[in-house]
């Protein structure tokens, strides 16, 4: 299947109604080694996650990250936003990520699993790259969170600049950065099943 598929413009996807969020009511900021415990426990159960990263960003040419700070997954009903400054959270974290058997999928994942490797130590498993599916369907152009979601729900995908570049490695994250985190993997996951991917529960 070669057929060119068009790519949205950003003025088309302006022109769209926004795509609904989660609110923080949906979001469980994980913090500690027991809120990770319980967390992971739960998450490893499920076969298919959302999954992003966010780092504090750099803002010196050749500044090396010292990224990521969270990490976000999510299923279709919620989101978790772990924060990686407690060790026992980073331990579990690790874990999670390097499980083969869960599948974690999200956009522009690159940099994520080279930071992921080089702070948690771990290789991620069952990495989905999301570009690479819509790419085997025939859009030529990388495709973000933001062309995903125009092209299969017809709604705007809405970021905050202002969020993106802010503090993560801050010990108290705003309601502000949790929304975008969070939001960002909660993308990821219901781009992934409406592109009809993972078995569908019997």
């Amino acid at each position: 299947m070669n057929t060119h598929q068009p790519t949205p413009s950003k003025d088309d996807i302006n022109l769209l109604e926004p795509f609904e969020r989660l609110g923080l009511d949906r979001i469980r900021l994980i913090a500690s080694t027991g809120e990770a415990d319980k967390a992971c426990a739960e998450l490893s159960a499920v076969a298919h996650l959302g999954f992003d990263t966010e780092s504090k960003p750099t803002f010196r040419v050749g500044e090396p990250s010292d990224g990521p700070h969270t990490v976000q997954l999510a299923t279709a009903e919620q989101a978790w936003v772990f924060q990686l400054q407690d060790s026992g959270c980073r331990a579990r974290v690790a874990e999670l990520l390097a499980l083969p058997g869960v599948i974690k999928a999200g956009f522009g994942l690159g940099d994520d699993r080279k930071r992921i490797t080089s702070k948690l130590g771990v290789e991620p498993a069952g990495v989905l790259e999301l570009n690479t599916v819509f790419r085997e369907r025939g859009y030529r152009k990388d495709m973000g969170v933001k062309a995903a979601v125009a092209i299969l729900f017809q709604r705007r995908f809405i970021k905050s600049k202002k969020a993106a570049t802010s503090n993560w490695a801050n010990p108290r994250l705003t309601e502000a950065q949790l929304i975008y985190a969070a939001n960002d993997a909660w993308a990821a996951i219901r781009v992934f099943h409406a592109l009809g991917l993972g078995a569908t529960p019997a």
